[in-house]
């Protein structure tokens, strides 16, 4: 439909605005499943080139038809990113990530699908450039495993969350840098009225963690647990002290 190409669109407009592309001359992108080329055509409208990756033929075969400026290649980005070390001065993805949480085959394991993408992603990325990955994550869980594994891969950054306050137009685009530390960028909507800044989303052991649809914690959630405590506290009760080990899951003992 045209509303979702629209915020598809935008999303791509977003995601090459987050890479900082130097203006003075054409860069070299990859486009981590591409799809049928859309966030490829913006980046043709910004005068760059683009090498597209997909797993679904049908998505390629469109965009082929559509005759996009790029070059497509069908493959799993989960079996890693063949191409030869610097070669992209940028990699994007629009919505297409979290799919390498999700095991298929018996054989998958998402850590190490998730890590072979983000290490062979790193050697193809000249050094000082940035990858910027728009995605849904299912829950923080999710989000998680994403980033633990991009960091470990060499990859620094972390995620920038566009209208943290909102539900439909809140999104999450992890930004990685590699091989300087660059800021990470703001997120869009996150300056309150009186100008101060809400919290960014940061990686710090503060996981990120997830609220229901009425803004609730979700229910037994270490959030949810240190809500309760806060609570019980103010009514003068004696609660134990919070620890890191709040709120977690014990390992099942035999």
């Amino acid at each position: 439909s045209s509303r979702v190409v629209e915020i598809q669109s935008q999303m791509s407009e977003r995601a090459v605005e987050l890479l900082g592309l130097p203006e003075d001359r054409p860069c070299l992108l990859l486009d981590v499943g591409c799809g049928s080329g859309l966030s490829g055509d913006y980046i043709s409208e910004e005068g760059h080139y683009w090498i597209g990756m997909d797993i679904s033929p049908a998505m390629l075969d469109v965009a082929v038809e559509r005759e996009v400026e790029g070059d497509l290649l069908l493959a799993d980005v989960g079996h890693g990113i063949p191409f030869r070390p610097g070669m992209f001065d940028g990699c994007i993805s629009i919505s297409a990530v979290q799919w390498l949480c999700n095991a298929d085959k018996k054989s998958h394991s998402p850590p190490k699908r998730l890590y072979r993408f983000f290490s062979t992603l790193y050697t193809a990325l000249a050094r000082g450039s940035r990858a910027v990955l728009q995605l849904y994550p299912e829950n923080s869980e999710q989000l998680e495993l994403i980033t633990a594994q991009a960091m470990r891969a060499g990859f620094t950054g972390g995620m920038v969350v566009d209208y943290p306050n909102s539900a439909k137009a809140k999104k999450f685009f992890l930004c990685l840098f590699v091989g300087t530390s660059g800021t990470l960028p703001k997120g869009l909507g996150t300056e309150c009225a009186d100008g101060e800044e809400i919290h960014q989303a940061k990686f710090t052991n503060e996981r990120t963690r997830f609220r229901n649809a009425k803004g609730k914690s979700v229910k037994k959630s270490r959030d949810w647990i240190l809500e309760k405590k806060e609570r019980r506290r103010r009514q003068g009760k004696e609660v134990r002290a919070d620890t890191k080990y709040t709120g977690r899951k014990r390992r099942p003992r035999f």
